[in-house]
């Protein structure tokens, strides 16, 4: 932890949680509040199919590629002045969203949209882990999750609220008032968590020092795929409700509440069980425990659909489990990542989240439209993106149970020398 204190948050604790939240899941929450107004934009602006889809892949594009650098400036200029430009240019291109009357110009003003609002994302982890002794920052960062897993799901809800009630537009001008909101937050209460004696140097050899040091560590990789990754078990739902619920399940829109209230209730009781169990269990032990209760939700959602007519009786409480079992154990690992790192920390939350939207995006964009028709192979896809992260996780353990054997000592003339077992 650095030597900036706690003392110079000007908010309550809840207030932090909020600000830093909305910061975590303002790129989320501006893909998914646009969607609902695909046709009636590509009516507007006489787009192709092919070009709506190239504004959101312009801005998922556009999300990856900088989220390699955000924490990594951040850990040279500082927490604040990257957060605030980050903040005011997603505000910026989502006024020129809002007033553009051409496809090119949306497409590469999503583009710009994206690469700013990692950010957010990135830094925020970062801050809290800058601020927060192990304990409390795992309190926080499960009270940061909550409002994580709300976002995705209430922004189509809002969106298409907006675009029913007025039209497409009135999307891009209501995250213009989000993001500025969202500034005057940042410039009114966060403080400057990384003073510069803790700061890196900012060079072309320098950064490239820090992400092969990084890279070179298959702890980071395995733990980033461990949080990365099962996250998407969840997503996948999410991402193919149209099918699962309306073609699949026969349900009237207005009917999909119910899906995304089970998901919200789960990340939510989850995150809250997460923060209680700091400091009183051990973090490899709560981790150990969100797998479970994942593998379990897995298991019964896959018999279900083996063994009974699809029905949201059944169908729901599975997903709302797992759920819980991701939030159970996403915040813990963020902070493993976070501390291989203490000097980069920007650089490896930067990292990290490279990593989960690249999983975000192939999920996304090839395994959805092969698994979203069928409930049996959304059940199974969902499984085995679980069975991903916990083999990762398994590995990564493996690994710390192998770097602290001890060294066997040298076998002294007529000495047998006995070596210790790997650890169970």
């Amino acid at each position: 932890m650095n030597d900036a204190p706690r003392t110079e948050w000007q908010a309550p604790r809840w207030a932090q949680a909020v600000l830093l939240a909305s910061l975590g899941t303002l790129g989320p929450f501006s893909i998914d509040t646009y969607l609902p107004a695909f046709a009636g934009i590509a009516s507007a602006l006489g787009a192709t199919p092919v070009q709506m889809q190239q504004t959101l892949s312009a801005y998922l594009l556009g999300f990856a590629l900088m989220n390699l650098f955000h924490g990594a400036l951040s850990d040279a200029l500082g927490r604040r002045p990257v957060v605030l430009a980050g903040v005011a240019m997603f505000t910026l291109t989502s006024l020129g969203c809002a007033l553009t009357d051409h496809i090119g110009w949306l497409i590469a003003l999503r583009a710009l949209q994206g690469m700013s609002t990692g950010a957010g994302m990135v830094v925020s982890r970062a801050v809290i882990r800058d601020v927060y002794p192990p304990e409390q920052a795992q309190k926080m960062m499960s009270q940061v999750t909550i409002f994580f897993g709300i976002a995705p799901a209430i922004a189509p809800m809002v969106g298409g609220w907006l675009f029913v009630h007025s039209d497409w537009r009135a999307v891009f001008f209501f995250l213009t008032l989000v993001g500025c909101a969202i500034w005057l937050g940042v410039w009114r209460s966060l403080p400057e968590t990384l003073p510069p004696t803790r700061r890196q140097p900012l060079s072309v050899a320098d950064l490239w020092r820090g992400y092969r040091e990084l890279g070179r560590d298959r702890r980071f990789w395995l733990l980033a795929l461990a949080s990365g990754v099962p996250f998407n078990g969840m997503f996948l739902y999410v991402l193919g409700a149209p099918s699962f619920l309306g073609e699949l399940m026969g349900l009237r829109p207005e009917q999909y509440f119910w899906f995304f209230l089970s998901t919200i209730a789960g990340i939510m009781v989850g995150a809250v069980a997460s923060g209680r169990m700091a400091g009183r269990i051990a973090p490899r032990r709560q981790i150990r425990w969100g797998f479970v209760i994942m593998a379990l939700a897995c298991g019964l959602n896959v018999a279900g659909n083996l063994l009974l007519p699809l029905h949201p009786l059944w169908a729901f409480p599975p997903i709302l489990l797992y759920s819980l079992g991701w939030a159970v154990l996403v915040p813990v690992v963020t902070l493993m990542v976070l501390d291989l790192a203490p000097a980069r920390r920007g650089m490896a939350s930067s990292l990290q989240a490279t990593v989960g939207s690249l999983a975000n995006a192939l999920v996304a964009g090839v395994l959805t439209p092969l698994v979203m028709h069928s409930a049996l192979a959304l059940s199974l896809a969902s499984a085995g993106l679980m069975l991903i992260g916990l083999l990762a996780w398994l590995w990564q353990g493996r690994l710390v149970r192998q770097s602290t054997l001890p060294e066997p000592r040298a076998a002294r003339p007529g000495e047998t020398v006995e070596v210790d077992a790997p650890l169970p």
